[in-house]
């Protein structure tokens, strides 16, 4: 029997640089970590939820980008559709993403640095991969807005991939992580907006910020719940959206909160006061989260406060990635205090 996955991802992965305490300007040394949107919830799979993921990326072969590779092997998630690009010596022509991210602490905000131009993971062709191959072993994909608008190139590649996805009757997800920096020389918010909603009309499940939502529905701002009613009439492809909230009082202190509708209802989790050691990654980690209560065959309840909590904890390590366990997931999820365990 062929090896099969419960999810496979599409997207780059980056070496983060974490400075710690100190600001980029200033550090003198930095911790490690690999991450990025699209893959940050296939690896939570497997090193949270104890399920089988794989991703889709490219890599340029070299030292860094064998770091890269260590670090997914490391996190569990299968490597086996990482491509390795050959170095030109210098990175002109390919070379490995990397994101510089300050945490941030109270008044002072977080900060991300990004370097990520001509990255190997930007020059991925529709071509490149058998998509067949891929889904005829899984039955879940996942990509995301930070992929598609890395160049016009990515953005063919994950239409291709959707659609592959969507003839074999992949249930596919799409988490629209507008980013600013990535859309800066490439038409702004119109641009993103009309690439979000072509990905819209393709996908079965939608997953998105508040600044996410008001930018495909041109509103100034989305209210929660309502404007996930709202995206399920757009886009009645769609069999439900999720999205995350969070009211910042400081980088330190925030409200967390995840909302899902399926059409017939819209379920919203418990709201969380959030101590925050670094808030990257927390809607990822609802993403993770919630797809994996599906995966388990929990109610839409469950998986909303399944998302929420791993998103909530995701937040309270450092790194883009999670380093939660599934016991603690599903303790959170259930309203456990927070009590020292020894």
């Amino acid at each position: 029997m062929r090896e099969r996955f419960d999810l496979v991802s599409l997207g780059e992965v980056m070496l983060r640089l974490d400075p710690g305490e100190r600001r980029i300007a200033q550090a003198r040394n930095f911790s490690v970590w690999e991450g990025g949107g699209e893959y940050n919830p296939a690896r939570a799979f497997a090193s949270c939820f104890g399920l089988r993921s794989a991703v889709v990326t490219a890599l340029a072969d070299n030292p860094v980008g064998r770091l890269i590779r260590n670090l997914i092997a490391e996190g569990g998630t299968d490597s086996r559709w990482v491509r390795m690009v050959p170095f030109d010596g210098i990175g002109e022509s390919v070379r490995n993403g990397l994101n510089f991210t300050e945490r941030g602490f109270g008044l002072r905000a977080p900060l991300g640095c990004s370097d990520r131009g001509h990255s190997a993971a930007s020059q991925i062709k529709a071509d490149d991969f058998d998509w067949d191959e891929i889904f005829s072993v899984t039955d879940r994909f996942h990509t995301g807005g930070i992929f598609a608008s890395l160049s016009d190139t990515s953005t063919q590649t994950a239409a291709a991939a959707v659609a592959a996805a969507r003839a074999r009757g992949v249930c596919v997800s799409f988490d629209l992580n507008y980013r600013p920096s990535l859309w800066k020389a490439r038409g702004g918010k119109e641009a993103a907006s009309r690439l979000f909603e072509t990905f819209a009309r393709q996908a079965d499940f939608l997953f998105g910020s508040e600044e996410d939502y008001a930018l495909l529905t041109g509103a100034t701002e989305a209210v929660f719940p309502e404007v996930l009613t709202e995206i399920l009439t757009r886009f009645p492809n769609l069999k439900g959206c999720g999205a995350s909230r969070r009211r910042v009082l400081t980088a330190s202190d925030h409200r967390w909160q995840c909302f899902f509708s399926d059409g017939k209802r819209t379920v919203s989790s418990r709201e969380y006061g959030l101590p925050v050691l670094d808030r990257v990654g927390g809607g990822d980690g609802f993403v993770a989260g919630f797809l994996a209560a599906s995966v388990y065959g929990e109610d839409l309840s469950s998986a909303v406060e399944w998302g929420a909590a791993h998103g909530a904890l995701v937040m309270s390590t450092p790194g883009d990635v999670s380093f939660a366990s599934a016991e603690e997931v599903r303790a959170l999820a259930g309203g456990a205090e927070r009590r020292i365990d020894r």
